[in-house]
C-alpha cells in the first residue's frame, strides 16, 4: 500500500457576506471534480504556510492578500474501501478579509463570489460543511481530522473529540 503525505493551504476570501469559491470543473483528473472549494494548494520546497497561502492565492485569483487569519489545521485521511490506496493531507485553513488587485480567471475552475448563507446548498465535501460551521461560529483555532473511505466521510474528530456525523 502506498503511503503519501501532503501539506497544503486553503483560504476562504471574504467580501462582506460572501466567500470567493472555486468551482472545480476544468481538470478531468481532479479529486475535487465538480466540487466547490476555497483557493489554495500544495507547499513548495522551503515555504512556510503563509508563503504558500500568499503564492497560491495570487496564482489562482490574481489577488494579493493584505489581511488574513490562520483558523485551523485540517487533517484529511483518505483510503479506498479495498485498502489499495491511502493518503494523508494536512491543510492549513485560512480566511482573509483584506486583498488588493483584480480577480483573474483560474485554470483550475471558475471563481465565483457566493453568499455565505448559500454555501450549504453547493456541492461540497461533507467535511467542508463541518469547518464552515466552525468558521461561522468564530471558533478559535482548531484541529479537525476528517476520515474518508472512497468519497464518503466516515469519521470527524474535532480537537481530539469524536463528532457525530
Amino acid at each position: 500500500m502506498r503511503q503519501k503525505s501532503e501539506l497544503t493551504t486553503l483560504c476562504y476570501i471574504e467580501n462582506e457576506t460572501q466567500y470567493l469559491m472555486l468551482h472545480r470543473v476544468t481538470k478531468k483528473q481532479d479529486v475535487n471534480k465538480d466540487k466547490w472549494i476555497g483557493v489554495g494548494g500544495h507547499f513548495e520546497r522551503h515555504e512556510s504556510p503563509e508563503d504558500c497561502l500568499l503564492r497560491e492565492v495570487k496564482e489562482e485569483t490574481g489577488l494579493t492578500l493584505t489581511s488574513y487569519r490562520f483558523r485551523g489545521i485540517v487533517t484529511f485521511s483518505f483510503s479506498s474501501g479495498d485498502g489499495s490506496f491511502s493518503e494523508t493531507e494536512y491543510m492549513c485553513l485560512y480566511t482573509a478579509d483584506g486583498y488588493e488587485g483584480e480577480l483573474i480567471s483560474c485554470d483550475e475552475g471558475v471563481l465565483e463570489w457566493v453568499e455565505k448563507k448559500d454555501l450549504f446548498s453547493l456541492h461540497l465535501w461533507e467535511g467542508d460543511k463541518i469547518f464552515f460551521r466552525l468558521l461561522q461560529e468564530e471558533r478559535p483555532f482548531f484541529s479537525l481530522k476528517l476520515t474518508y473511505v472512497d468519497d464518503d466521510l466516515k469519521e470527524a474528530v474535532l480537537d481530539g473529540k469524536l463528532l457525530e456525523l
